[in-house]
């Protein structure tokens, strides 16, 4: 039987040894009250510590959805209008070929994305108006385990609307073939437009098939992202759902293995979404965004919003 010493060191505490005995067959190992006890505790301290970050959120998520309740129409008309706007004459949306987007929801107060559907589903016929035709892709939420996909449509009647009369793209197109899904898409998506805002309870669950609906355009270089709010900084609170995490984590896996670009990711907020940072609490799971797209223009958050939305 060999013998071998491993040090195993705790955060904030002293390395303490964890005597480990080998034999071919087996292996035990020998470990401290002490250590048991530290474990305990620090297991406990995370718990703890999750339970607030959850309550925090909840509370944001509160705060936000009352804030969004009291814009009058009147003013949630000059924002809807005033941030597609800028949207629509920008270089870095101009130049896009391909885009995730949520469809929005007016029930749910979330940015108007109906104007920027239409143009990016529209050809132009004119010879002096150039252009490019935009890949545009919408989410379908799959099931209550944060399984959404963004398939790819070519006109607003591709959309139907599910129980909860929630418009999201059938899954087969008028052909009878399967929709394109972005994740097997042979060019890269360049944006990702993001709503700024959708609450729903898991038991409506199809509520968050709206909030996947907050227009997800994909074009191959950006990514609307959806969110209760935002900071300055680029932290997202969103949904409670995952949905738009884990696809994106998914799909910047994807880029990753195939050496595309990364996707922007752009959020669509009204003034009322934006926090003050330090705020919004995160957790590693949370994706940040890249900038941030409001009424009165663009805030570029990362580098690369900063090189391409200056």
């Amino acid at each position: 039987m060999r013998s071998g010493l491993v040090l195993v060191v705790l955060k904030g505490e002293r390395s303490l040894p964890l005597l480990m005995l080998h034999s071919s067959c087996c292996c035990s190992a020998i470990t401290s009250p002490a250590i048991a006890n530290r474990t305990s505790a620090i297991s406990c301290a995370t718990t703890s510590m999750a339970t607030t970050v959850q309550e925090h959120k909840k509370a944001l998520r509160s705060e936000i959805r009352k804030a969004l309740k009291a814009l009058s129409p009147q003013q949630r008309a000059h924002e809807d209008f005033a941030i597609q706007s800028t949207i629509l004459r920008s270089s870095w949306f101009k130049s896009s070929q391909r885009l995730c987007a949520y469809i929005s929801c007016p029930g749910l107060r979330e940015v108007d994305t109906s104007t920027i559907l239409s143009q990016v589903l529209t050809k132009s016929d004119s010879e002096h108006q150039v252009q490019t035709q935009k890949e545009l892709y919408v989410p379908r939420v799959e099931d209550k385990n944060s399984n959404m996909r963004m398939l790819k449509i070519t006109t607003m009647d591709d959309l139907v609307a599910n129980s909860m009369n929630i418009l999201e793209p059938s899954p087969l197109d008028g052909s009878g073939n399967q929709r394109e899904d972005v994740m097997s898409a042979t060019n890269p998506v360049d944006l990702f437009l993001l709503p700024g805002k959708r609450n729903f309870k898991f038991k409506l669950s199809l509520c968050f098939i709206c909030f996947s609906f907050c227009l997800s355009l994909n074009v191959a270089n950006y990514y609307y992202y959806p969110g209760v709010c935002f900071d300055k900084e680029g932290r997202r609170l969103g949904r409670g759902g995952g949905y738009y995490d884990v696809l994106l984590k998914r799909y910047q896996d994807l880029a990753l293995e195939k050496k595309w670009n990364k996707p922007l990711l752009v959020a669509l907020a009204y003034s009322v979404q934006i926090k003050d940072e330090g705020v919004i609490p995160v957790t590693p799971t949370d994706m940040p965004i890249d900038a941030i797209v409001l009424s009165d223009g663009v805030i570029p958050i990362s580098p690369i919003a900063k090189e391409k939305m200056s």
